[in-house]
């Protein structure tokens, strides 16, 4: 108990006194997934620390993030779906001839919703009808950390199987979804599958009902999407996450990312303090992205490439290195990566002087 309040305040000082945390999301956790070498967003996520202020005091921003407008129609939309007692939702779950039980989920302090969402989930199940849970609210332990989800809805069918159900605001164009948006879509909504599978009291679903706006109307329409593949993943990296505590205890005392309490050298230091792992992937993804590729660059580092060229250059870690492989200047001719360089380079050479 006394680890767990230490690691708080320790959290607490990184984000800035007075700072109330920013909750960390599915589709942040997706993305930390995505990526779990990155120590850097994993600390920050898990302090609740505004990375987008961080990003502007270091001169980096990122024009990251939902826009006002996007905002409103995807609430708009929302509400559209859950209209008239859930009409257009038991629709598209087939089961418009049924009555849904809709439990009141409200209770004190996130602890006590999720709590409710336990109990209402047991219930709803022991029942054998049909139940909506309208933004549940889900815990999920990162790294030694709590992270606090809300999914739009979940389902509960009368033979007691879950599903959780994600409103988007991007259409359905005749009877298919742009696959980047469904791929980001499945992924933040693995994370919720995780969720309700370690409370340990049913199984959910691996199939997500996916409500979208039809074509260009805002007729409400879906499609199942199988995250068996995302959730699989999703398992495996968060279980390769560094403990949060053991990130923490690397730094020195008084280190604070809040941009009030350090000058830009300060938070400067504070951010380099701990490692990252950028990808080029991370410019969707991170408010710190733009920072992290410059700095990236000015080390020459070859994950500026993208993680499968990372990959395949083996320990070959910058350009500079690269190239004098690949020129004969340097590497060892045994290492697969250095042969396969100096390959290349003579196919190039030959493909030039037949020019």
């Amino acid at each position: 108990m006394n680890d767990t309040r230490d690691l708080r305040e320790r959290l607490a000082v990184l984000r800035g006194p007075d700072v109330a945390p920013r909750a960390m999301d599915a589709r942040a956790l997706a993305a930390l997934a995505a990526n779990p070498g990155c120590r850097r967003r994993a600390l920050m996520d898990a302090a609740g620390v505004d990375k987008g202020a961080v990003a502007q005091a270091l001169g980096s921003p990122a024009p990251f993030g939902q826009s006002q407008f996007a905002f409103a129609r995807g609430h708009a939309f929302e509400a559209r779906v859950k209209a008239e007692g859930y009409a257009e939702l038991l629709r598209l779950l087939h089961a418009e001839q049924s009555e849904a039980a809709v439990p009141d989920l409200s209770a004190p302090g996130p602890e006590g919703r999720v709590a409710r969402t336990r109990i209402a989930l047991e219930e709803a199940t022991a029942a054998g009808r049909w139940a909506l849970l309208d933004h549940p609210l889900l815990k999920l332990d990162v790294a030694g950390s709590p992270a606090y989800l809300e999914p739009d809805a979940v389902a509960v069918r009368p033979d007691g199987s879950w599903m959780v159900v994600e409103v988007k605001s991007f259409p359905i164009l005749d009877g298919s979804a742009d696959s980047v948006k469904v791929g980001a879509a499945a992924r933040q909504a693995a994370v919720y599958v995780l969720a309700l599978e370690r409370l340990g009291v049913g199984q959910p679903s691996h199939e997500v009902l996916l409500v979208c706006p039809k074509d260009f109307s805002n007729l409400p329409t879906a499609q199942l999407v199988d995250v068996r593949k995302q959730l699989s993943v999703t398992r495996r990296q968060l279980a390769r996450l560094t403990r949060i505590e053991e990130i923490a205890a690397a730094l020195p005392d008084g280190t604070t990312f809040d941009p009030r309490q350090a000058d830009e050298g300060r938070l400067h230091e504070a951010v380099e303090a701990v490692p990252a792992a950028y990808a080029p992937e991370c410019l969707a993804t991170c408010e710190l992205a733009f920072h992290c590729r410059d700095r990236a660059r000015g080390c020459g580092a070859v994950e500026t490439l993208g993680r499968g060229v990372r990959g395949e250059l083996g320990s070959l870690t910058t350009v500079e290195q690269v190239l004098a492989a690949a020129l004969g200047e340097a590497g060892d001719p045994a290492d697969p990566a250095v042969d396969a360089l100096r390959r290349a380079a003579e196919l190039r050479a030959e493909a030039l002087q037949c020019r």
